[in-house]
């Protein structure tokens, strides 16, 4: 990859985290979905059903922010990722999210089934990689939002928007119980570099 992310465009830069993902087994086969804001109204996302290890910049759709329109695709039969309506429900809450990460965690879907059936959070471990998360206290208690699995994917997306509508999360983080985490950052970069963080904290928890 680039030495930042945010030197390259937007599609360009999700192909080097695409590839860089697959190969460190965060997205196997078609798995995982990443997306980048182009503008305040809209957002490009993987195409549905591409191997992530071999994508290049014809495989992302265009998509309009509000209403999960898709606006632009360079093959007339790509499909938006099914967890198109989680990217928009993350970039309608948070509008300086310029980046969202969704990758498939052994280890996250382990820790996450430690957590009793329909727990709201899953408590991380208090160690310095935290810091990673602009979390600075000494011993801080940080839950990171678990969500339950359901093949009705915008239903998921519809319980995020209503929670964090009503509660601003802890981090820039969510999970989804046996899928995996999603990741959003205000760039590139930084969302990279927080899904790398929330990986290395996961394995953690996943081993204790």
């Amino acid at each position: 990859m680039a030495a930042l992310l945010d030197d390259l465009q937007p599609r360009a830069a999700l192909v080097a985290i695409a590839r860089d993902f697959h190969a460190r087994g965060w997205m196997a086969g078609t798995a995982g979905n990443l997306s980048a804001r182009e503008d305040e109204n809209h957002f490009w996302i993987t195409a549905s059903g591409k191997p992530k290890g071999r994508l290049d910049e014809n495989d992302f759709l265009l998509v309009r922010i509000p209403d999960g329109a898709v606006i632009e695709r360079r093959r007339p039969e790509d499909k938006p990722s099914a967890e198109t309506t989680i990217h928009a429900a993350l970039y309608l809450l948070f509008p300086d999210a310029r980046a969202c990460l969704h990758g498939h965690i052994v280890e996250g879907c382990l820790a996450a089934d430690r957590a009793k059936q329909g727990a709201k959070n899953l408590r991380l471990p208090p160690i310095e990689m935290l810091k990673g998360f602009d979390i600075w206290q000494q011993n801080p208690k940080v839950d990171l939002p678990l969500f339950e699995n359901t093949l009705d994917v915008a239903h998921i997306a519809r319980e995020i928007e209503k929670r964090f509508r009503k509660t601003k999360p802890p981090l820039t983080a969510l999970m989804v119980r046996t899928h995996g985490p999603t990741v959003w950052g205000k760039s590139l970069q930084e969302a990279y570099n927080r899904f790398e963080i929330l990986d290395f904290l996961l394995r953690y928890a996943a081993k204790r």
